[in-house]
């Protein structure tokens, strides 16, 4: 039977793609209505017009007014979730109360605690299903696979796009650098432990053109989900630990804000008005060309894995590439590069629960709810590429 598909602020740019995958890839044997849920009407009606398919259509939605958004929503089958990180968990009780299945880009904790109605309701939800987290931790998985026994999980990735090119984008930027953030963990000898910004700095060799660059623990739900994975399938870990990093240029801003106490986002008053430094500063930077444009677009993640294979120790590496964003590739130009491979996973897991290729019902994390063999393959054809290699090692002290 066909099923139901409902893109909660799916005219955004990275939710927006993927429901341009998911439209893309499926006919009406799978999906047979796929609605745009927006309060951005225009826009809406734009993505509308682009898509040019008669499955699809669009509803007015303020997730603000709970119980009309769940009756907009009851009666589909997966839920699309691209609100911001803020609103997760608001997004999150919407799509459990509505009876669907649902997964979002994030993944930071505010979504487990209404597993149970998902359970109730025979569906799944997915918190964090994009490049990162998402498709690390299935990549984490994939390596896993490969070894007997995990001493140290590392999972880095370079995100290259503009500092403030939207204003979710600018929040991730603020949220993840704010030095009172109690999340940023890694997990150590059995305990996970707080580190600051900037903590732990390690040169990750990612292939061209991105080039090594240093980079820090950020927090990230792998951390999470990959220890727990780690320990219920018998191959618990030492140490996992989340790297990241954006272009350098804006790494910088980034720590001279936090060397001088403004990522804090504390009120200051000006002129007889009281405001937050950070919110004043990401305003700045949306409205001019230095924070819309970067140099190089673009993702790649590398996830690197230290065990022991038939008493020997060895190294996993996976990394992933994708079209050049010059221009060369149609369709990857510029912005649009780094868009489509945060958006492209969450399309095919979309597709994935509609296939029934997922497992469990419930919040389920990234790393149980597919094969990873089903997703790299699924976006293969699309440019989005696993590289995955091994080598025998000395020890792991590297």
């Amino acid at each position: 039977m066909a099923k139901k598909l409902f893109a909660l602020a799916g005219a955004g740019k990275i939710c927006g793609w993927a429901l341009r995958t998911a439209v893309k890839n499926s006919d009406k044997n799978l999906f047979d209505r796929i609605t745009i849920g927006e309060y951005n009407l225009e826009a809406a009606n734009a993505l509308k017009a682009e898509l040019d398919d008669p499955r699809v259509d669009v509803v007015k939605i303020d997730i603000n007014d709970e119980a009309d958004a769940i009756s907009k929503m009851k009666g589909y089958d997966v839920v699309l979730d691209g609100s911001t990180i803020k609103l997760n968990g608001i997004s999150t009780r919407i799509i459990a109360q509505a009876g669907c299945s649902g997964l979002n880009l994030n993944g930071f904790g505010e979504e487990y605690k209404y597993s149970d109605i998902f359970k109730k309701n025979g569906r799944i939800h997915i918190p964090g299903y994009g490049m990162t987290p998402g498709l690390t931790d299935s990549m984490v998985r994939a390596g896993s696979e490969k070894l007997d026994k995990i001493d140290t999980v590392r999972v880095s990735h370079c995100a290259f796009r503009p500092i403030a090119y939207s204003p979710a984008i600018f929040e991730t930027t603020s949220y993840e650098y704010d030095p009172n953030l109690p999340g940023r963990v890694v997990y150590e000898d059995g305990q996970l432990k707080q580190v600051p910004p900037f903590a732990r700095e390690r040169l990750i060799p990612t292939p061209l053109p991105y080039g090594t660059n240093p980079q820090y623990i950020i927090p990230h739900s792998e951390v999470h989900t990959a220890t727990e994975y780690l320990k219920k399938i018998g191959k618990p870990p030492r140490l996992v630990e989340v790297r990241g990093t954006w272009p350098q240029k804006n790494m910088r801003l980034i720590k001279a804000l936090y060397e001088w106490g403004i990522m804090k986002n504390e009120e200051f008053t000006y002129n007889g008005t009281e405001m937050k430094i950070m919110d004043v500063i990401g305003a700045y930077l949306q409205q001019k060309e230095e924070g819309k444009v970067t140099d190089l677009y673009g993702y790649c993640l590398y996830i690197q894995l230290l065990g022991e294979k038939n008493g020997r120790k060895y190294e996993q590496v996976l990394y992933h590439t994708h079209p050049k964003s010059d221009g060369s590739v149609k369709g990857w130009e510029g912005l649009t590069a780094y868009i489509r491979n945060v958006g492209t996973p969450m399309g095919i897991a979309a597709l994935l629960i509609a296939q029934g290729k997922s497992a469990g019902t419930g919040c389920v994390t990234p790393e149980e709810a597919f094969d990873p063999a089903d997703v790299f393959a699924a976006l293969e054809p699309i440019g989005i590429r696993i590289h995955q290699s091994e080598r025998e090692i000395a020890d792991y002290n590297y």
